[in-house]
């Protein structure tokens, strides 16, 4: 089954305005100099080296898969020659029965080769030279796999029987674009995953699913748990796709109705505000103090995108922003050299925490930003979340039509099916504001179509060209597609577009007489201050991460940042009293980092009081019931910023009448 929005070739997307310079700072921070000095990484087994976290050896394979779409979506020959040279190694060393990676017979589980393929995947889509080298080697791999999996080997820890569906999207690929003559191999393999992996849909039905809080599930559910696969929060993040992509081979359309079931499912009983889901390690519920992984964050971009591309549901597409423009963004300080493990909505400090804490199975540096804080995996993995963001995108809809999935600024060279070549600029400081200004020159006339949140409200379209008088569509003349959400306009060769709607402050209930407070795609958080103590080098926890047999100096930028709050976090707010302000500037140009504390041009100011709140675990307790609420002090202004530049914040608040 063909996608409903076909992605782009990787490097057919370049990012421009504050979307650059997030992508710069990236290849100037911790992602573009790991290979320099991170030892799992530039000592790795993989390497010839000695050192991975986990007997799984997913360092490598997860690096890779976010740098290939790094160095090729900003062009950088530093960050190719980085992953030129690992490929290299990787492929000079491939085992004469096919196997890549280091692993002797006896140890061979082929989780981590399911995003080692897909970063080769992605290093063949962004040059085509690079295809005589790799694609023997994947043919050579998955002929291996095909064996092992036919008898019965290969999942030796669960982690790939749950994951599968990423190795399937390599195999279509495959079969989709250099099929050679193995095109039954390739289906027989997707069919085997498919039989010997955990089966997602049996997960996503009613009698199945665990809606409650996963703290109240007795006999308490543990990581030798039967259904502790389903509800790890990574594994829930990358599962979410899993119906759309085996129902582009098996044509078993019921997977599409179970996978909008689990999707559904999953953020409104185990998601946060911001649009990632509650696991710390494992799900719990929906309570404030509870933290969210930020392998989580950019697994559950990925597969929102893909989503979206497989199935054309809004829906998807709106997720995959809140969680890019929020999620994400809030992980990481403002050089994008320390990250968390864990983020919580509620989080008035994020520094070490000695001793117990809320979380499931998280130590005392979770929420510390750090080179390496609680455990390196989402140091690997997290330079996939804005580059596979930037290249899904842009979308090919149809034979003559260029699809702008996910709203941002970009430009875009592709020629279509049709044969039509078209260059494009989106020059836009959404979602930062909502409106968007395209240019193109196009070989042919062709249609752009441009996805309309749903929660926008009027919505208007100008459009001008070489050939014809400007054209203006509004939303009483110019109706989405009720599936995709795509406004169409058929334009001429050379020409503008003008792209803007309009929206209102909202809030969503987050139970407990709490809420979470939203304009366009932005969550806004209260603003408890901002004090970064940064010490010389990392902190121990984080250096024994570090010292794998380290060679290279950490550099002087890997701080720890202790970050605390300067004002009161215990507010009740007054929603009624809610009032969005804005000063984007009108040349487009926005700060740099724009995810800096105060650097946003948008903020929310409402009427609130200081309220009894206790502690507990070192982390706000969920606030009292909404009948033991009192205001400590007088009721006075204050202010909500975008979460994602607010590194210590509280995002979901008790509510009061206090006007």
């Amino acid at each position: 089954n063909p996608f409903i929005l076909s992605p782009l070739p990787l490097g057919s997307i370049k990012p421009s305005g504050w979307l650059d310079d997030q992508m710069q700072l990236m290849s100037n921070g911790l992602a573009g100099h790991e290979h320099d000095f991170y030892p799992i990484i530039s000592d790795s087994v993989w390497l010839g080296g000695y050192s991975e976290y986990s007997i799984l050896n997913e360092g490598i394979p997860y690096w890779l898969n976010g740098l290939v779409p790094l160095a090729y979506g900003l062009d950088d020959d530093r960050l190719k020659g980085q992953t030129d040279n690992v490929v290299d190694y990787v492929l000079n060393h491939q085992q004469s029965d096919g196997w890549l990676g280091p692993e002797a017979p006896a140890d061979r589980d082929i989780w981590a080769r399911f995003p080692l393929c897909l970063g080769l995947m992605q290093l063949v889509e962004a040059d085509e030279s690079k295809s005589a080298r790799i694609l023997p080697a994947l043919y050579r791999f998955v002929t291996l796999m095909h064996q092992m999996l036919v008898q019965n080997s290969g999942f030796e820890q669960f982690w790939g029987r749950v994951r599968y569906p990423d190795m399937i999207i390599t195999l279509q690929w495959l079969y989709e674009k250099y099929p050679r003559n193995d095109t039954q191999r390739l289906l027989e393999t997707m069919s085997l995953l498919n039989k010997r992996g955990l089966r997602w849909a049996d997960y996503y039905n009613r009698n199945s699913y665990i809606f409650q809080d996963l703290d109240n599930v007795q006999p308490p559910i543990t990581g030798d748990s039967s259904v502790f696969p389903y509800v790890h929060g990574v594994n829930a993040a990358q599962g979410m796709k899993a119906g759309a992509v085996i129902y582009r081979f098996n044509n078993d359309a019921s997977l599409l109705d179970s996978t909008r079931n689990g999707v559904n499912w999953t953020f409104t009983y185990h998601g946060d505000p911001a649009g990632s889901i509650i696991g710390d390690e494992r799900e719990s519920g929906l309570a404030p103090n509870r933290g969210s992984e930020l392998c989580t964050a950019v697994e559950t971009m990925y597969s929102l995108s893909y989503l979206y591309q497989a199935m054309g549901d809004r829906a998807f597409a709106d997720h995959c922003e809140r969680a890019a423009f929020n999620a994400l963004p809030v992980m990481f300080t403002n050089d994008l050299w320390a990250h968390q493990y864990l983020v919580v909505p509620n989080q008035p400090a994020a520094a070490s925490l000695n001793g117990p804490n809320p979380f499931w199975n998280t130590g005392d540096q979770s929420i510390l930003y750090g080179a390496a804080p609680n455990y390196p995996c989402c140091t690997v993995n997290m330079p996939q979340g804005l580059p596979k963001f930037l290249s899904a995108s842009f979308v090919q809809v149809g034979n003559n039509g260029l699809g702008h999935a996910l709203l941002s600024p970009a430009l875009v060279s592709i020629t279509l099916p049709s044969g039509t070549h078209i260059d494009l600029n989106c020059n836009t400081t959404y979602p930062f504001s909502n409106t968007l200004h395209y240019t193109f020159t196009a070989s042919a006339p062709f249609t752009l179509h441009l996805r309309l949140p749903s929660w926008a409200i009027y919505y208007e379209i100008i459009s001008s060209s070489n050939r014809s008088p400007p054209q203006t569509y509004t939303s009483s003349s110019l109706f989405p597609d009720p599936h995709t959400g795509m406004l169409s306009v058929d334009l001429l060769e050379t020409g503008t577009v003008d792209f803007s709607f309009t929206t209102t402050t909202r809030t969503e209930d987050r139970g407990n007489d709490t809420i979470s407070v939203y304009h366009g795609a932005l969550l806004y958080a209260l603003d408890v201050g901002f004090s970064d103590t940064t010490t010389e080098n990392v902190s121990s926890s984080t250096t024994d991460d570090l010292a794998h047999n380290a060679t290279a100096a950490i550099p002087p930028q890997a701080h720890d940042h202790y970050i605390t709050n300067t004002k009161p976090w215990n507010i009740a707010i007054d929603p009624s009293t809610l009032e969005y302000h804005t000063s984007t500037p009108e040349d487009m140009e926005l700060p740099n980092p724009i995810w800096a504390y105060e650097a946003p041009p948008n903020y929310i100011t409402a009427k609130g009081c200081e309220i009894e709140w206790e502690m507990e675990k070192q982390l706000p307790k969920p606030p009292p019931a909404r009948g033991e609420r009192k205001c400590k002090g007088s009721v006075r202004e204050v202010v909500l910023r975008p979460y994602g530049s607010l590194k210590v914040h509280m995002a979901v608040l008790p509510v009061m009448e206090l006007v």
